[in-house]
């Protein structure tokens, strides 16, 4: 008996040392030739990704000429622009009502869509018919249709309803987005139980009620995840701004008013639209910087299937 019990606790001392063998063979099989790739592989990724965003930041301190002849030289010497190019760019025509109408959109958009999402979504997740299933269907597979299928008829549309205007772009900006952002929307939905809506029911509790006191407020990982997406990509989106809004009106967006720096006679003042594009993706990058563990937990939490 007691011979037994020596052989189990030498067996259970051992343990431990087994594991602590086993996690050493599998660092050494991840180590050598194959680290070195993966860390190639990361460098080669992270210098195509910051890569381009570097050369804009670099070239917005350049003397305009400078630019196209010296493109990837560094801003040293006669190169040397200093605030030039910003300064230009700041000055030019429309820019500061630019900056005005892009929060103005790009904010009204992103409230519209993810207020309107998260209702459609808690709807045709909850309500189980044959049409709230077309429906989901529907907002899918508006996600793989091209802009470039609906362009034309999108903007004889809007030209013949008066969408030429912010209230007009925050319309279509709701229609484009909502395919992706209900289908994120109703991804988790599906992970909230039952019970908790029906004791909110029990409780004396609406439907709307229920939404907006009991699952609206479980929606905010999600809902800050599609804010987030949206919002980027409103902010720099330039081909439908340019054309519903076009250039002749006052309530033309950032990535439109930058384009105009390529003058009608092909005439480039590159440093101002250098100096621009910082100045555009600036306050996009902080944003997303600064929020970039809510959209992990928000494509997490989206992706739950019931």
């Amino acid at each position: 008996m007691t011979t037994s019990i020596k052989a189990a606790d030498t067996a259970g001392r051992n343990v431990p040392s087994t594991s602590k063998k086993r996690k050493a063979g599998d660092e050494s099989t991840v180590s050598g030739g194959a680290k070195v790739l993966i860390y190639a592989v990361l460098v080669f990724l992270t210098v195509v990704f910051l890569g381009p965003i570097a050369f804009i930041l670099l070239n917005s301190f350049k003397d305009r000429f400078a630019i196209s002849t010296n493109p990837f030289a560094l801003p040293t010497g006669e190169l040397w622009a200093g605030l030039t190019n910003y300064v230009t760019g700041v000055q030019g025509e429309g820019f500061g009502w630019a900056i005005v109408w892009s929060f103005v959109i790009t904010i009204s958009s992103v409230v519209a869509v993810v207020f309107f999402s998260a209702m459609t979504a808690y709807y045709i997740t909850r309500v189980k018919t044959w049409w709230t299933n077309a429906l989901y269907y529907a907002f899918v597979f508006s996600m793989v249709i091209p802009f470039q299928m609906v362009m034309f008829p999108t903007v004889v549309i809007a030209d013949r309803l008066g969408l030429a205007n912010p209230l007009g772009m925050v319309v279509l900006y709701l229609g484009f987005g909502s395919g992706l952002s209900v289908f994120m929307f109703s991804g988790f939905i599906k992970s909230i139980p039952l019970e908790i809506e029906e004791a909110a029911h029990i409780d004396g509790c609406s439907p709307l009620t229920t939404f907006f006191r009991v699952v609206l407020p479980m929606l905010k990982p999600t809902a800050i995840t599609v804010a987030i997406l949206n919002a980027m990509w409103i902010w720099n989106d330039y081909l439908l701004p340019y054309l519903v809004i076009g250039l002749s009106t006052p309530y033309r967006t950032i990535p439109v008013v930058i384009q105009q720096f390529i003058g009608s006679q092909g005439d480039r003042d590159l440093g101002a639209m250098m100096a621009m594009l910082v100045l555009a993706i600036t306050p996009i990058i902080i944003f997303y910087v600064s929020a970039q563990k809510h959209i992990i937990e928000g494509v997490a939490a989206g992706a739950v299937k019931g």
